[in-house]
């Protein structure tokens, strides 16, 4: 398997105390989890920085999972770089969004809607609800995880009705959010799971690494991954004069 860890790596180089949190950046912090979990993946880092953001057409190719968080950089994103990367996910390979991700252009193009939410930050106890055990993403992970200080996201979350609601938070204002759902765009698979604020180590939670090792597994391709299909020929006109040469076989 291979996996692609990127962040747009903007708090941690401008803010000593995120910095603090995140000595490495937020991507390596999530890495190093997954090497844990998946100790035969190859596992690559690649931020907002670097040229063409790491995601080249031959870094891309070699990726079976994209992991995304963004926060304050999107608009800074290459469009290039998001339809290059909008085209891979439809031709089959994996896409996790991570938290502020959710405003993200890759996310926008795929949702189709502004994937607006509420949100308050103040260092509040999320509960993470598991509200489809079954699913290969919720194997393993109590119900709820606890997650000590995080960021409040809350509904209405503006995404399309997902294809799998996996988890459900709660908050200590009352409030609920949709926070790990499922798609399918094309032959790709796309989790949004929204735990992961900045300001918290929430990538250092073992349960949150445990979700995300198998949120990859899930989005992996199964047969590597495809080429988007195109349409070589025109359809055939199944309603015209058969040919002689059906004639005589009929």
């Amino acid at each position: 398997m291979r996996i692609t860890v990127w962040n747009e790596n903007f708090h941690e180089t401008t803010q000593p105390d995120i910095a603090a949190i995140y000595p490495n950046g937020i991507h390596s912090a999530i890495a190093e989890g997954l090497a844990a979990r998946l100790p035969d993946a190859g596992i690559r880092t690649a931020t907002l920085q670097q040229p063409q953001h790491g995601l080249d057409p031959e870094t891309l190719d070699a990726t079976d999972v994209l992991l995304w968080w963004g926060h304050m950089k999107h608009d800074e994103v290459d469009d290039e770089v998001v339809e290059r990367v909008q085209q891979r996910v439809l031709a089959g390979m994996g896409l996790i969004v991570l938290h502020s991700g959710h405003f993200s252009k890759i996310f926008k193009r795929l949702m189709g809607t502004t994937c607006s939410l509420k949100w308050r930050n103040e260092a509040e106890r999320e509960l993470v609800w598991t509200v489809n055990p079954s699913h290969p993403i919720a194997e393993g992970i109590p119900s709820p995880l606890i997650i000590g200080e995080q960021e409040m996201y809350g509904e209405y979350f503006d995404v399309p009705t997902p294809d799998e609601l996996v988890f459900v938070s709660s908050f200590s204002g009352g409030e609920v959010f949709r926070s790990g759902i499922t798609y399918r765009r094309g032959l790709g698979k796309v989790f949004y799971f929204s735990p992961g604020d900045q300001e918290y180590p929430v990538f250092y939670h073992e349960d949150v690494r445990d979700v995300l090792a198998n949120a990859v597994r899930w989005a992996a391709p199964a047969r590597g991954v495809a080429q988007v299909p195109e349409v070589a020929n025109p359809p055939r006109d199944w309603f015209a004069q058969p040919s002689e040469h059906e004639e005589e076989r009929a």
